[in-house]
């Protein structure tokens, strides 16, 4: 998690980017945790990425791919300095707020747009995936049940390495703006659009998992196309190094 001090330097960076990108830095968001997010005038936000978030390494060319279409619009960017000038997404209300079913069908539709072919720069899944279950395995409680698991149906995946992928995509990183939804906050790297369903299925925050809405969630990705038996596993693999929900984790064991 990014630390006070972090966040104080990033503040510094913003100001200092706000009058090189001649913008009016405004107070930032108080739902910003792990960034630094702030209105850049009317029309335009600042974020500024730690240097630790590595996941977000190739965000701005990501946002520079998909041009505005499923994700949010890059104004511009600084690779060295790690930092974003996006357009600021109005009314900017997430899925969230919606019912599942709507929500459901809003995310198959900005999914089947930012799922596209790519290369390098951006990193391959398969080369972090074994990482992370390493990882999550030397911390108590975090999915533990379910990584031997896991490990097993990951390894009878053959993994894609040609599509983007968006990396956290879930109902609060899918906004509302000019009558259309966007995502934002990606975590890019290349893979296969299984990979992206599981974040959703667990969320809102507000939601507890359920059987039959999982169910539900992953037939609407199903009928767009997606391989429901990749997204099964998928959703155990990602559980395993995410996921310490005991009801959680009963519910993706069972879809397999």
């Amino acid at each position: 998690m990014t630390t006070r001090p972090e966040l104080m330097s990033l503040a510094q960076l913003a100001h200092e980017l706000a009058v090189e990108w001649n913008v009016e830095l405004r107070p930032v968001y108080p739902h910003a945790r792990h960034s630094y997010v702030a209105p850049a005038g009317d029309e335009a936000v600042i974020k500024l990425v730690p240097r630790d978030d590595d996941e977000s390494k190739e965000a701005a060319l990501a946002l520079e791919l998909w041009a505005g279409e499923g994700a949010v619009r890059l104004l511009r960017h600084d690779t060295a300095r790690r930092a974003l000038l996006l357009e600021r997404l109005r009314p900017g209300t997430d899925l969230g707020k919606l019912p599942d079913e709507r929500s459901t069908e809003i995310a198959v539709e900005v999914g089947l747009q930012l799922w596209r072919p790519a290369g390098t720069p951006f990193r391959w899944i398969g080369d972090h995936v074994p990482r992370w279950l390493d990882e999550a395995e030397l911390v108590a409680g975090t999915g533990f049940g379910l990584i031997p698991l896991a490990r097993e149906l990951y390894a009878s995946l053959e993994i894609g390495c040609s599509t983007l992928v968006h990396g956290d995509f879930h109902h609060h990183n899918v906004l509302s703006t000019g009558g259309r939804y966007v995502a934002i906050d990606p975590k890019p790297m290349l893979g296969e659009p299984e990979y992206d369903v599981p974040s959703f299925l667990w969320n809102p925050l507000s939601y507890r998992m359920e059987r039959d809405v999982t169910t539900r969630r992953l037939s609407a990705f199903a009928a767009a196309g997606l391989d429901e038996k990749r997204m099964r596993a998928w959703a155990v693999i990602r559980g395993a190094y995410l996921r310490t929900d005991e009801n959680e984790i009963e519910i993706l064991r069972a879809l397999v």
